[in-house]
Formats: structure tokens, sequence, C-alpha cells
């Protein structure tokens, strides 16, 4: 506690309060917004602003490669696609909460 020099009342300490960005990234959409909302609830719980989630643009790589290792008959190709989505979320708040948020078990196919 601190107190005033000129009314001797307690005060509470101030805390530095934070704007924090988390990126989930992931291949599957159901994870991703699996733990987005287990995020979005542990800050609701701890009521806290939240903005988001925002979802960025979806990237898709592609690769094609042809089916005979080498060049002997008709000419055939396969063509293999994945997709990476992107979601932001943006906290308003202490760090040492945010810490508590984000220790929730998350999906191993997400990265954040």
């Amino acid at each position: 506690m601190v107190f005033k020099d000129t009314r001797k009342t307690p005060m509470e300490p101030e805390v530095a309060i934070h704007w924090i960005r988390i990126t989930l990234i992931s291949h599957n959409i159901k994870s991703l917004d699996k733990v987005c909302a287990d995020l979005i609830r542990g800050t609701k719980r701890k009521n806290l602003k939240v903005k988001g989630p925002v979802w960025m643009s979806t990237k898709t790589l592609r690769i094609t490669t042809k089916k005979t290792p080498c060049d002997e008959g008709s000419e055939t190709w396969d063509h293999f696609e994945i997709r990476i989505h992107k979601q932001l979320t943006d906290l308003h708040s202490p760090s040492e909460i945010v810490k508590q948020i984000t220790s929730i078990s998350t999906d191993p196919r997400v990265r954040g």
C-alpha cells in the first residue's frame, strides 16, 4: 500500500496495463476456434477487455509433383494443398494475468 502525504489514506499500487496481441496459427479451423474460445472465456472471467478474434487471410500452399519418379509413361501430376489459418486477439490487461490466462492447455495443432 502507498500513502499520500496529504491525506494519509491508503491507495492501491498502480499496475501497468498493456495491450497484448496474441496470434494463433493452425491448419485445423475447429481446433483454432476451440483454443480461441477458451482464451476469451478465461479473459471474460477476469473482467478484462478483449478485442477479437479477428480472422486474417488464409494462406494456401500448393505443391505440384509428377506421379512417376522418372519421365517414362504419361504425364500425370499430383496436386497437394495445405491451408494455414490465422486469428488475432487483443487483450487489455496486466502481464501477470495474461500469463495465467495463456497457461491453459492448448491443442498441439495450434501455434501461437
